[in-house]
C-alpha cells in the first residue's frame, strides 16, 4: 500500500496538510488544496451548521439540548469544541466562509455562565487553552485569555482546571491545552518574553515526565494517554502532544525519545495506524472510515509528520 497516496485519496483537509508536512508540495499547490476546505467536504460540513448567531447547536461550551439524557459532557457539537475542530481542519482563515463564521463569533457568542465574549475567554485553562488557539489562528485578538492562562500557571509550571486556590498539582489535560493556546498565539506574531518563559515553564512540566511517565515510579500516568485519538477535544495523548513539540521544538528533545519510540511501536505492518480511542459523545457527523479500532488516516497523518520531525531531529 501506498500510504502517502492512501491518504491525499481524503478530504481537503487531510490532503492540504499532507502535502505540507509529507510531500514538501510547493506552496501554491498547498495553499489551492488548502483553500477547497471551506467549500467542500467536512469543513463547509461543519460551517454549514453554523447558526445566523454564530453558535453551533444553540451553545458555546455545552449545547442548548442539555437534559437529564444528554448531559454537556457528553456533546461535542457546541460552539467550543466545533471551532476547535475547525481549527484542527484548517481552513485558510482569510476564506470568505470563514471569515464569515469567525465575525459571527467575535459580535454574537457569550459564554454560557457569564456572557462574556467568547475572545475574552473564560476561566478554566483546559478550555481558555482552546480558546487562544482558536483565536490566534483565525486572527481574533484575545488578550484577556494570555492574561488569565499566565495568572492560573502553578508552581509546577503547568495548569489545572480543577485548581481552585493555586495549590493543586498540574494536570497533562489542561497544561497541554494551555500550552497549544500560548504557542499559537506567539506564532501568530504575539510573542513576548512572558508568554515564552511560561510557555517553556509548562514545556518542561511534561518533558520531566517524558510526555507519559510518573517521575515518583516510571508507570504510564494513565494508559489512555497512549492511545491516539482524534478528535482530541481537551484529552491529553501522547500523539497529540509530540504533535505539539515538533512545532514547538523543532530541533527536538531528547526527553521525547521513549514517547516517539511507543508511537513508532504502534504502527501497522502496512504503514498506518489505528484510532485507538473515540471520546464518547454527540457529533455533528462521522469522519468516513475513522472508527475506534481500524485504521486512521487522521492519526497516520499526524503519526509520520511526528516521525519526520522525530528522524530528521534524531531523537
Amino acid at each position: 500500500m501506498d500510504v502517502t497516496a492512501y491518504l491525499l485519496d481524503s478530504d481537503p483537509a487531510i490532503r492540504w496538510q499532507v502535502m505540507r508536512d509529507l510531500t514538501d508540495a510547493d506552496a501554491d499547490v498547498v495553499a489551492a488544496e488548502r483553500a477547497r476546505v471551506a467549500t467542500e467536504g467536512w469543513g463547509a460540513r461543519l460551517l454549514a451548521e453554523q447558526a445566523e448567531d454564530g453558535r453551533w447547536d444553540a451553545g458555546t461550551y455545552r449545547p442548548g439540548w442539555v437534559d437529564d439524557e444528554k448531559p454537556f459532557y457528553d456533546a461535542w457539537t457546541a460552539t467550543h469544541p466545533s471551532l476547535e475542530l475547525l481549527r484542527a481542519l484548517g481552513p485558510d482563515p482569510a476564506a470568505p466562509e470563514v471569515v464569515r463564521a469567525i465575525d459571527r463569533v467575535r459580535e454574537h457568542v457569550r459564554w454560557d455562565h457569564a456572557g462574556q465574549p467568547y475572545f475574552d475567554g473564560e476561566v478554566e485553562p483546559c478550555i481558555n487553552g482552546g480558546a487562544l488557539a482558536v483565536a490566534a489562528f483565525f486572527g481574533q485578538d484575545a488578550a484577556p485569555i494570555v492574561e488569565t492562562l499566565l495568572a492560573g500557571q502553578l508552581s509546577d509550571g503547568g495548569w489545572n482546571c480543577w485548581d481552585e486556590d493555586g495549590t493543586s498539582r498540574s494536570s497533562f489535560h489542561s497544561t497541554l491545552s494551555a500550552l497549544e493556546g500560548l504557542l499559537e498565539w506567539e506564532r501568530a506574531g504575539q510573542a513576548s518574553e512572558r508568554v515564552r518563559a511560561a510557555r517553556l515553564r509548562g514545556e518542561e512540566y511534561l518533558l520531566e515526565r517524558r510526555l507519559l511517565w510518573r517521575r515518583s515510579d516510571g508507570e504510564i500516568v494513565d494508559p489512555r494517554f497512549a492511545m491516539p485519538s482524534f478528535p482530541t477535544r481537551w484529552y491529553y495523548d501522547v500523539l497529540r502532544a509530540l504533535d505539539y513539540f515538533r512545532i514547538a521544538r523543532p530541533a527536538g528533545d531528547a526527553r521525547c525519545a521513549d514517547a516517539v519510540e511507543l508511537l513508532r511501536g504502534k504502527m501497522l505492518p502496512f504503514g498506518m495506524w489505528k484510532l485507538e480511542l473515540s471520546h464518547q459523545g454527540a457529533t455533528h457527523f462521522e469522519f468516513e472510515g475513522e472508527g475506534e479500532g481500524f485504521p486512521s488516516r487522521w492519526i497516520t497523518l499526524r503519526a509520520l509528520r511526528v516521525l519526520r520531525w522525530a528522524d530528521a531531529a534524531q531523537i
